[in-house]
């Protein structure tokens, strides 16, 4: 198949009201001929909903289409095996994810095997694949993962739990469709989980051992972003401009984090995904103050530097204890949005973090962190999150 696909285009992505609109006309460009559109029974259920919109937008421009709904959070080896049958089943030539992360990387998934062969925990790593991809647009649901403009593709191993990352410059989707007005109805628990996701990728990137002046510069912009609107989008989805700002702080953060990557909070939060089938975005939040606490001492005024951003008042501050504060700042926005700070809230086993922890360390977001740890480094920051008391 790689001669139907062995093209490279640049990524096009288009933000604010209305974009979905463009669906169609986009679908038309690209020459896509019969797209399997990729999301999960939730959004196709709603009636006027994002995937309801994607149909219309391809129905007006007269492009056919095939949909596969079984795609679960933290996707499954299963759901893109499924997804690959029905691709091949109706003709597919292309696909369309529609939805959070979730949808977006099981349908860069079902891509990998269509085209880089059928066992995909082959290809976990970094730069793996040598074949492209079927053409792949993305209709992004909710501010938090950035997968709609990235090349992560982050899949879950039902048999042995392990969650692992395909990441390759062939996975991000030729365009990304980032329309604020779907997502004013994204509950408040799931708009403070993508949320703290999107704080993390903002983060992680700006005190990454890949980062630059450029990356440096998208990082602040997500974060302030992120103060200013994610606590307001919490209390009330339907705060378009709070909406609006959650999306730019989305994008700007993938930007940062595809080419600065992310740290040890990524890598292990994938691990207690995995492990425990749990939310992404609240795995990366509750390890959050905790691994960040521990990454302090190899990079102090980088921390420094993100407590001012985030609005710390840091006059008269050495170093060190400015570099606390944003510390600080960050438990408090996961206190505002009602994240857990305990992993036992998540079904955590101490039993379990030895094998997590060697895995995070294999994990390739573990490789650009700050701080270089040990199995049994992190072993104690899964423990230090598993001991963390609950708010009164």
């Amino acid at each position: 198949m790689k001669e139907n696909f062995d093209f490279l285009m640049p990524s096009v992505n288009f933000f604010g009201k209305g974009v979905i609109e463009k669906i169609g006309d986009r679908a038309k460009m690209l020459n896509m001929k019969k797209p399997l559109v990729v999301t999960d029974t939730v959004l196709r259920s709603m009636e006027n909903g994002p995937v309801a919109q994607t149909l219309a937008s391809l129905d007006k421009a007269g492009v056919p289409y095939v949909i596969y709904d079984g795609v679960e959070p933290n996707p499954k080896i299963r759901n893109i095996q499924e997804g690959k049958q029905v691709y091949l089943d109706n003709d597919c030539d292309s696909i369309i994810t529609v939805g959070g992360g979730s949808s977006h990387d099981c349908g860069k998934g079902i891509g990998i095997i269509l085209t880089n062969g059928d066992d995909i925990t082959k290809l976990a790593g970094i730069e793996t694949l040598s074949n492209p991809l079927p053409p792949l647009m993305a209709v992004n649901t909710t501010a938090g993962t950035a997968s709609e403009l990235t090349r992560h593709c982050v899949i879950t191993n039902e048999k042995t739990k392990l969650k692992f990352v395909v990441v390759s410059w062939r996975n991000v989707p030729l365009v990304s469709f980032n329309d604020p007005m779907l997502m004013l109805d994204v509950p408040a628990n799931l708009t403070a989980a993508t949320g703290m996701d999107t704080f993390v990728q903002a983060i992680e990137p700006y005190v990454s051992t890949n980062r630059n002046e450029i990356t440096d510069g998208q990082c602040v912009e997500a974060i302030k972003l992120v103060e200013e609107s994610l606590r307001e989008a919490y209390a009330n989805g339907h705060n378009v401009e709070a909406r609006t700002k959650m999306v730019e702080a989305e994008m700007l953060g993938g930007m940062a984090f595809n080419n600065a990557d992310l740290g040890y909070v990524h890598a292990m939060a994938h691990q207690l995904g995995g492990q425990y089938d749990a939310p992404h975005g609240v795995c990366c939040a509750m390890l959050l103050p905790i691994v960040e606490k521990y990454n302090i001492i190899a990079c102090p005024e980088r921390f420094a530097q993100l407590a001012e951003i985030m609005g710390e008042n840091t006059e008269g501050l050495s170093v060190r204890e400015a570099a606390d504060l944003s510390i600080k700042a960050m438990r408090q926005m996961c206190d505002d949005v009602n994240i857990p700070r305990s992993i036992k809230s998540i079904g955590a086993k101490p039993e379990d973090f030895e094998l997590m922890a060697e895995n995070a360390l294999k994990d390739g977001n573990a490789f650009s962190n700050p701080r270089k740890g040990t199995k049994e480094d992190i072993v104690k920051l899964f423990q230090e999150t598993y001991d963390m008391p609950e708010r009164d």
